[in-house]
This record gives structure tokens, sequence and C-alpha cells, in this order.
């Protein structure tokens, strides 16, 4: 155990936390590893400013309660973080204590009062996605005589076909396509886990089309950016933003949405659905961990509801009108 008047710096245990812990032993993903660099960078940078010390001199005393609560106001408040990120971050932070209190029980109080901050509640947003008209609107609005323009008309072509996280289709390699007939493509989803997704014969031909002009080695990416690197999220998501601008010039209904590539992978599983195709099906084409998450989307589909209700008959009741009475604390205990 080390001295009591000497800190135990978080540097420390935060190199071993990544290192020994998720690297080694968990061997988690580097997706996870750079979410988690990332909460720690925000956390020491605003743990510089609060406690006016520089990030190596920061103690595992220091992390009270106080400072992470704190920590999770600015990112709501400060960064505009949704809830659902502020939780991300805060079960960053929880797995590290739980770490550091195995390897230093002597700040385990401390550990304590932080790890019983709860994770914050938020209401559940309906899921959007876009009719079939406006996806093809989309997918055909990139100007086909320019080099972005062809890879941005593949890559929605691709991320709408298999209903891919951005985070995946950023990543596809040209090894991961199927020969040059482009009839399936493997996606590497979350926890390094692989799935191979089939084609549609004319997302292959957009496909085949766009091949020729990028690299055809192995560990190329298939949507390579301007320099020939993988492009980025916000990069994608910036193409998609033009797209969707221009298409809406010739789709009105298009204007004024929010339109996301997370948007396009709820589209891609809502047309699957009402396509008829079973749920187990759809959760293992988007990667899901069971059919709980994609059960979302059937309660999301109000032409299912409303064809399921067209097969109900009504129940055949009379109109009862409503007579108040008179004594109320009647009527209450009757309730």
């Amino acid at each position: 155990m080390p001295d009591q008047m000497s800190p135990i710096h978080l540097g420390r245990l935060l190199q071993g936390f990544f290192c020994q812990r998720l690297m080694k032993q968990r061997g988690v993903s580097p997706r996870t590893i750079h979410s988690y660099r990332d909460t720690f960078r925000l956390l020491l940078r605003f743990g510089e400013q609060k406690l006016g010390k520089k990030a190596a001199k920061i103690a595992l005393s220091d992390l009270k309660v106080d400072l992470v609560l704190a920590f999770l106001d600015y990112l709501e408040e400060d960064r505009h973080n949704c809830t659902r990120s502020r939780n991300v971050r805060l079960a960053a932070i929880r797995s590290f204590l739980h770490y550091a209190a195995l390897q230093e029980p002597s700040a385990m109080q401390n550990i304590q009062r932080v790890l019983a901050i709860p994770m914050k509640r938020f209401d559940k947003p309906l899921l959007r996605f876009l009719s079939l008209e406006e996806i093809e609107r989309i997918i055909d609005s990139p100007d086909s005589s320019t080099w972005s323009g062809r890879r941005d008309r593949a890559l929605f072509a691709t991320l709408y076909n298999t209903g891919a996280r951005v985070s995946e289709i950023v990543n596809i390699k040209y090894m991961d396509i199927d020969g040059t007939q482009c009839t399936s493509l493997i996606l590497h989803g979350k926890g390094r886990k692989e799935r191979v997704i089939p084609l549609w014969k004319r997302t292959s031909q957009i496909l085949r089309q766009w091949l020729p002009q990028i690299n055809h080695s192995s560990h190329d990416p298939l949507f390579p950016n301007r320099f020939g690197k993988s492009m980025s999220r916000s990069g994608v998501e910036k193409q998609l933003r033009k797209a969707v601008t221009q298409a809406s010039k010739g789709c009105p209904s298009l204007f004024g949405k929010k339109i996301s590539p997370h948007t396009i992978r709820h589209t891609a599983a809502m047309h699957l659905l009402q396509s008829g195709v079973d749920l187990s099906v759809i959760a293992m084409w988007l990667g899901h961990e069971g059919i709980n998450t994609t059960h979302d989307y059937m309660l999301a589909d109000i032409e299912m509801k409303k064809k399921a209700l067209g097969k109900m008959k009504e129940p055949n009741t009379g109109f009862i009108a409503f007579n108040p009475t008179a004594d109320v604390l009647a009527f209450l205990d009757s309730l």
C-alpha cells in the first residue's frame, strides 16, 4: 500500500487501465478504446480548469463526486451532449473506477460515492425513416460527373442496401468486397463481429462502376476521401447534408428534414420490415445482439398498426352520457 501522504496519480492508473485491463485482459475493440480515450481526455482537461492542476498532477483523490457531477453537467450544458452521450461518458468513468478500486483499496470510500452517481433517464425518440422515393432521390442526387459525386452515390447506395452504421461504412476496405462482381460485402461491427450482407443488382452495378477509380490494395478504403484515406464520420455527414439539400429541390418532402447516416440505417430496417422480412433476420442484417432493439422498428411503423387495426372488428358499444355526481368524495372513493 502506498504511503498515505503520497498522492495516487490518475495517470499511472489510467495507463494500467488501458494497457492491462482493456487491451490485454479484455481485448476490447479499437472503437471502445477510442471512446474511453475521448472520455478521459475531456475529464482531465476539465479537471485542469476546475482544480488548477496539470493533468499529470491530478490524483485519484481529486476524482470526487462533486467533480464528476460538474463534469457531467459540463458535457450537457457547455458541450450540448445528449443524455445518451452523457451516460456513455459516465459508464467509462465507472469502468475505470472499478479497476482503480482493485488497485488502490484505500480509495474505496471515495470511489463508492462516485459509483453511486446514477445513469440519467431520457425519453426515447420515435424512430425516423424515409420513404422509398426520398432515399432514391438522395442516392441519385450527387453529381456523377465528378469523382466525389460518384463516390457519394456509391456510398449512399451501399449505406441503404446494408443498413450499416456510419462507423462500419467508413471502415470498409477493398478486400471486404466479394470479388469484381460485388455481390456481397463484409461489415466489421461492434465487438469485432463480422457479418456478410448481400447486395442488390443496382448496388452491385454502382460499385462496379466505382471500383476502377480507387486503389485496389487490400487495405485501401472502399470510400476514400480526396487524400486516399478513410472518410471520417463528419465527412460522411457533410456529404449527406449536401445530397439532401440537392435532392429536396425535386422532392419537397425532404425539405427541412434532419437526415443523418443513422436515418438511412433506420430506413433500411423499416423497408425490410415492411417487405415482410422477419425481425430475427433484420437483427442479423443490422448486427444487433438480439431482436429487442430491432423490435423498436415494429413499434414505429404506423402503417403496420393501421393494418392490424383494420383486421379487428370494432366493439358495438353505445354512447353513454357523462353526468357528474354532486358528492365528489363518493366519486373518488369509487375509483
